[in-house]
C-alpha cells in the first residue's frame, strides 16, 4: 500500500500484531520479550496499539474471530477491575 492509497485495509504492522495475538504464550514474560524483539515497542505502547486495533472495523473484517475474542477478553478484564474498585457497603 502506498502512502497516498486510501486506508481500506490494515497496515502490515496491524496485520502482524493480529498474527502475533493468535499465538499462545506459556511462560510469564515471554510475550513481553517477544513484543520488544518483534515490534521494537514497549509493552505499554504495544497494548495501546492493540486496544485501538481491537476497536477498528478493518481489524474486525480482517479476522472477526480473533478480534471478537480480544474484545471479550478486554471486557472481562474491565469488569473485573470495576468490581474490585467499587466500594462495598457493609
Amino acid at each position: 500500500m502506498t502512502e497516498h492509497a486510501p486506508t481500506t485495509q490494515l497496515s502490515e504492522r496491524d496485520q502482524a500484531v493480529l498474527a502475533f495475538e493468535r499465538q499462545w504464550w506459556r511462560h510469564v514474560g515471554a510475550k513481553e520479550e517477544a513484543i520488544r524483539a518483534t515490534f521494537s515497542l514497549s509493552t505499554a505502547r504495544y497494548y495501546q496499539l492493540l486496544g485501538a486495533l481491537v476497536d477498528s472495523p478493518l481489524a474486525l473484517a480482517f479476522d472477526p474471530m480473533l478480534v471478537k475474542r480480544l474484545q471479550r477478553m478486554r471486557s472481562v478484564r474491565s469488569e473485573a477491575r470495576a468490581s474490585r474498585s467499587l466500594p462495598t457497603r457493609d
